[in-house]
């Protein structure tokens, strides 16, 4: 198999870190549901229709309008979306952008500076340079030098963001910001409130597993999630979360890697070393009001690892199931805030 159909499949088994278990309800209507392909992966909108003038096509066309937005926004594989002409423009000046991108950039430096920089939207031309990135090339592991010199261009402090008018700024000509750790949880939270504002009730909506519900199917038991052992090349049902007006979003280092000399490199990158991560931390799930700060917090707990990450998430209360590889399985641990159950 060439590297290249490796990380076609790499990228496909990426795009769902959760198994999601959603079956007909036995004694009420079984869930309406719309699906479809965004930001490289699938989406699924579900939900229980509050009355027969409930319009499946108007929500479809509605759904469909608002990622393409998105995606015309905040993607880095479409070469004139907002984000990929502010990562070609020159530093110094303002950048007008829409709303939700500086709202989502704006989000995204608050969770830089509350983690120190584990989690940085700036680390961009680290990602391009493991070929982690739009511009794929065949795997090989970058050269001491290559990485310090694209870490002179990464760093929070270097990208400035204003809500009012919207706008960017970059102080490093090579700055690039790339959203994949934030973007498909707000996509979940936007296609969240266009199912609520149509009148549902009951819902769930999930892009490439990051997933948010609300209110419980018509036979009145919740939604329910499965999180997978994280086993490459396999799929397995770790633990089944129940959720209703909540999100959850899951990072792992299982699915999109690529392998020199027996070596596995994560797609997930330390921006304060410039290299994917080393640690024994498979996965992070993540349970959380909204889903952009379940999708940012998992990425950031992936990158602090397993004590460091524990440590931070029960500092700032968040419930959070870790899955540390250990040589009979994986070790499962959950901060306080955590729905705790017994194994």
């Amino acid at each position: 198999m060439t590297s290249a159909a490796k990380r076609l499949i790499a990228l496909a088994r990426a795009a769902c870190l959760l198994l999601l278990v959603v079956g007909c309800t036995p004694n009420g209507s079984a869930p309406v549901e719309l699906t479809g392909r965004t930001m490289g992966t699938t989406y699924s909108v579900k939900w229980i229709a509050p009355g027969d003038d409930f319009s499946t096509k108007s929500l479809q066309k509605q759904v469909d309008q608002r990622l393409v937005e998105i995606n015309q926004q905040m993607s880095t594989y479409i070469p004139d979306s907002e984000l990929s002409r502010f990562n070609q423009s020159p530093a110094g000046d303002w950048f007008p952008v829409s709303q939700a991108l500086a709202d989502v950039v704006s989000r995204a430096k608050e969770i830089s500076q509350q983690s120190d920089g584990a989690f940085d939207v700036t680390v961009g031309p680290l990602v391009n340079l493991w070929n982690f990135g739009p511009d794929h090339h065949p795997e090989e592991i970058p050269s001491d030098a290559a990485i310090a010199e694209a870490l002179a261009n990464v760093g929070d402090s270097k990208l400035q963001v204003r809500l009012d008018p919207p706008a960017l700024k970059k102080s490093h000509d090579k700055l690039y910001v790339d959203l994949s750790a934030i973007a498909k949880g707000y996509g979940v939270d936007q296609l969240a409130q266009l199912v609520a504002d149509a009148g549902a009730k009951s819902y769930m909506v999930e892009i490439g597993g990051e997933v948010r519900a609300a209110g419980r199917k018509s036979d009145g038991s919740p939604w329910r999630i499965a999180i997978e052992k994280p086993i490459p090349g396999a799929r397995a049902i770790q633990e089944i979360v129940e959720l209703s007006n909540q999100s959850l979003a899951t990072s792992g280092d299982y699915r999109n890697f690529f392998e020199v000399d027996g070596e596995t490199f994560s797609h997930t990158i330390d921006p304060q070393t410039g290299r994917p991560l080393g640690h024994q931390l498979a996965s992070v799930s993540v349970l959380h009001s909204d889903c952009a700060a379940a999708d940012a917090f998992a990425t950031t707990l992936m990158v602090l690892g397993p004590e460091r990450g524990y440590n931070w998430a029960e500092q700032n209360k968040l419930a959070v199931l870790f899955l540390i590889r250990g040589a009979d399985g994986p070790v499962v641990r959950r901060t306080s805030q955590w729905p705790q159950r017994g194994e």
